[in-house]
């Protein structure tokens, strides 16, 4: 497995009724907070949106929520918030931890899982609502797309799970980031990721 492959498309086949939307972290923190946002986050949150009413019992939110003291966060995670105090000093502002408001109006019948760390696939929570939801499919979108976004899939692939990866709904703070991971990262599992655009998915993803 060396080297870049073509992973744009539906290489394998109609998305079927398994397919379950998981929108990562599309909080406000991640899009006006003065350390962690990015305009990048409000620029996808259209098209985050529009997928999420596509099929909105389809879909699950994840949102990172901090621990509310240093001395609860587990081993190097310590290390993390000692870079980033303020967010943990924040960590009781609710409001700030909460999706943006235009896809907080999907909940429900969308569902909302909280995590405490990158990937979503550490929660148990997110596996009961997979296994509820009759999952076979997950379809990414948000932030960041090098970060929770790529841990994530890449629980998604070890769990088998067919992964589609919406390019165009996908951010990050970092450009570098978000570029590598979609030209260099991703395309290194071209046998079990596939890239597509937002239209693409809402013409493909029958309900």
């Amino acid at each position: 497995m060396t080297g870049r492959a073509d992973i744009t498309g539906l290489r394998f086949g109609p998305i079927g009724r398994g397919a379950v939307h998981v929108a990562i972290d599309m909080q406000v923190v991640f899009a006006e907070h003065p350390d962690w946002g990015a305009a990048s986050t409000m620029e996808i949150a259209p098209r985050v949106t529009r997928i999420a009413a596509h099929w909105p019992e389809q879909t699950v939110f994840t949102r990172f929520v901090p621990p509310s003291s240093l001395e609860e966060a587990l081993g190097q995670w310590q290390a993390f918030y000692r870079r980033w105090p303020q967010i943990v000093a924040e960590s009781g502002n609710a409001a700030l931890f909460d999706l943006l408001p235009s896809l907080k109006a999907q909940v429900p019948p969308a569902r909302v899982i909280d995590k405490p760390v990158y990937s979503a696939f550490e929660v148990p929570a997110f596996a009961d609502v997979l296994h509820a939801l009759g999952a076979d499919t997950l379809i990414l979108t948000g932030v960041e797309t090098d970060v929770c976004v790529l841990a994530t899939a890449l629980g998604a692939i070890d769990h088998g799970l067919r992964t589609i990866l919406v390019s165009d709904a996908l951010a990050s703070a970092s450009l570098e980031g978000h570029g590598a991971a979609l030209a260099a990262i991703y395309t290194r599992f071209d046998q079990q990721v596939e890239l597509i655009d937002t239209e693409t998915l809402l013409r493909e993803w029958k309900r």
